[in-house]
C-alpha cells in the first residue's frame, strides 16, 4: 500500500481523496495555487505545497510543478481527482516516468478513451451499443452531407477531443450540414486545439444513463449499477439519481453486464463511468470517462462501496476482492450539485461565505471544502457542495432531499439551493418523466412565469 499521496486537485474533491486516504493510514500531500491556501483540503494534509498562482493553467495543469511537488515530499503516487489533469494520457505517462504511481488507469486507456472516435472504435470491438454514425473522421462538408443522407437527419456534428458540449452542432437537413460542420469544426479546434469531427444520428429526447466500472490489474471488473444524469443545462450535469427511474430490473442487469463484459475484453483497471443515451429501449454507447465522477457518492450510498477507497487500493496493486455478486443494490439516492450562481440566471457568485449550516440527520451526506469566512474565488469551477440523501424508497429520497434543501444554510453568497428546491417539487420529476432536454425546458417555462 501506498505511504503518502499527492492530491493533485483542488475543493471537495481533494478533501473525499484525503479523508479515504486518512482512513486507510495514508500520508496525504496538498498541492495548491495561491488563492487556495485557507481551502480546507490544504488545512487538514499532512503537507502542503504551493504550485503556482490563483490560474489554472499557472497551477492546477503546470505538470512539472506538481510531479516537483510530488518528488519533493517523497509521495509514492498521485490522484488527480477529476477534471484538470485527471484525463490526461500525457501526465499520467510523466507521472510514471518519474516511479510514481498514477492512481487511475493506464495512459494507454485514458489515450483511447480520450479521443471519441477511437473510443467509439473500441467500443463496437468490445460489444458496446453504439450511435449510429460515421465511421470515423468526416474531413470535408461533402462527406458530411454523405454521411447525413447515410444515417438520416437530424444528426450532430461533434468534436473528437469534445466535452462540456463544445464542439457540437446539430443539423436538421442537408441545407443546415454545412454551417453546422464548419461551426464544429472551428470550435473544436479554438476549444481543444483539435479540429476532428465525426457524425452520429441526433437522438432527440433521450435519456443519460451511465455505468460504474471498477477492476483491478487481474481481469477482475465489477459494476456498480446505473446512474441517471439526464437533469443538465448546456451540457453541464445539475441533480444525478440512482437508480434511474427509467430502467426497469431487467434492463439495469444487462446493460450493466454488457458494460462489465466489455470492460474486461479491453483489460480495463480502476474506476471508470461508461455513458450511454437511452431511447426508446435502447442504450447506445456516448463516451468513457477514466477518472473517479463528480456524482460517484450515490452510488457509494446505495452499494456501500467506497469507490476512492477500492480505487486507490487497486492503484497500489491489491486485487479487488469481491465479485460482482457480492455487489448488493439497497434503496435510492440523489445528489444535488449546490454551484455558487445566481439561482435564476446562473452568474458566477464568488465571495466571503458567511454563515455555513450544512443539513443533517439519517442518509444524509454533505461532501464540500466550503466553510464560514472562507472566500469562493472566482478562478475555478462554482460548485460549493454536494448534497447527497439516501433512502429506502425514491418518493422517501425526494421528502427527505427537501427537507435536508431547506436546512442548508449559505450566506454571504448566492448559490442554487432555490433551483434544486423548485426541481424536486415539479409533478414531472416526481414522476420520474424527465430528458436531458427538460431542464432547460422547465428553466424556460418559469422565466416566462416570471416576466
Amino acid at each position: 500500500m501506498f505511504e503518502k499521496v499527492l492530491i493533485a486537485n483542488r475543493g471537495e474533491i481533494a478533501l473525499r481523496i484525503h479523508r479515504a486516504c486518512r482512513e486507510m493510514g495514508i500520508k496525504t500531500v496538498a498541492v495548491h495555487s495561491t488563492v487556495d491556501a485557507n481551502a480546507m483540503h490544504v488545512k487538514l494534509a499532512d503537507e502542503a505545497v504551493c504550485i503556482g498562482p490563483a490560474p489554472a493553467k499557472d497551477s492546477y495543469l503546470n505538470k512539472a510543478a506538481i510531479i516537483s511537488a510530488a518528488i519533493m515530499t517523497g509521495a509514492d503516487a498521485i490522484h488527480p481527482g477529476y477534471g484538470f489533469l485527471s484525463e490526461n494520457a500525457e501526465f499520467a505517462e510523466m507521472v510514471e516516468a518519474h516511479g510514481i504511481t498514477f492512481i487511475g488507469p493506464s495512459p494507454k486507456m485514458i489515450r483511447m478513451m480520450g479521443d471519441k472516435v477511437t473510443a467509439k472504435k473500441a467500443a463496437i470491438e468490445s460489444g458496446l451499443p453504439v450511435i449510429p454514425g460515421s465511421e470515423g473522421e468526416v474531413k470535408t462538408v461533402e462527406d458530411a452531407l454523405m454521411w447525413g443522407e447515410k444515417i438520416g437527419y437530424p444528426v450532430i456534428v461533434k468534436a473528437a477531443a469534445g466535452g462540456g458540449g463544445k464542439g457540437m452542432k446539430v443539423a436538421h437537413n442537408p441545407s443546415e450540414m454545412a454551417d453546422a460542420f464548419t461551426l464544429a469544426k472551428n470550435e473544436a479546434k479554438s476549444s481543444f486545439a483539435n479540429d476532428v469531427v465525426y457524425i452520429e444520428k441526433y437522438l432527440q429526447t433521450p435519456r443519460h444513463i451511465e455505468i460504474q466500472i471498477l477492476g483491478d490489474n487481474y481481469g477482475n471488473v465489477v459494476h456498480l449499477g446505473e446512474r441517471d444524469c439526464s437533469l443538465q443545462r448546456n451540457h453541464q450535469k445539475v441533480l444525478e439519481e440512482s437508480p434511474s427511474p427509467a430502467l426497469n430490473p431487467e434492463q439495469r442487469k444487462q446493460i450493466g453486464e454488457i458494460a462489465a463484459n466489455a470492460m474486461k475484453k479491453l483489460g480495463y483497471s480502476n474506476v471508470g463511468t461508461i455513458e450511454f443515451l437511452y431511447e426508446n429501449g435502447q442504450f447506445y454507447f456516448l463516451e468513457m470517462n477514466t477518472r473517479v465522477q463528480v456524482e460517484h457518492p450515490i452510488t457509494e450510498a446505495v452499494t456501500g462501496v467506497d469507490i476512492v477507497r477500492d480505487q486507490i487500493r487497486v492503484s497500489s496493486g491489491a486485487v479487488l476482492g469481491y465479485k460482482q455478486e457480492d455487489i448488493h443494490f439497497n434503496g435510492y439516492a440523489m445528489e444535488c450539485r449546490i454551484n455558487a450562481e445566481d439561482p435564476e440566471t446562473f452568474v458566477p457568485w464568488p465571495g466571503k461565505i458567511g454563515q455555513w449550516h450544512v443539513p443533517g440527520g439519517l442518509d444524509v451526506r454533505v461532501d464540500s471544502g466550503m466553510y464560514a469566512g472562507y472566500t469562493v474565488p472566482p478562478n475555478y469551477d462554482s460548485m460549493v457542495a454536494k448534497l447527497i440523501v439516501h433512502g429506502r424508497t425514491r418518493n422517501g429520497v425526494l421528502m427527505r432531499l427537501r427537507r435536508a434543501l431547506e436546512e442548508f444554510v449559505i450566506e454571504g453568497i448566492r448559490t442554487t439551493i432555490p433551483l434544486h428546491q423548485k426541481i424536486i417539487a415539479d409533478p414531472e420529476f416526481i414522476d420520474g418523466q424527465y430528458n436531458i432536454h427538460w431542464l432547460e425546458q422547465f428553466l424556460a417555462e418559469n422565466k416566462k412565469k416570471s416576466e
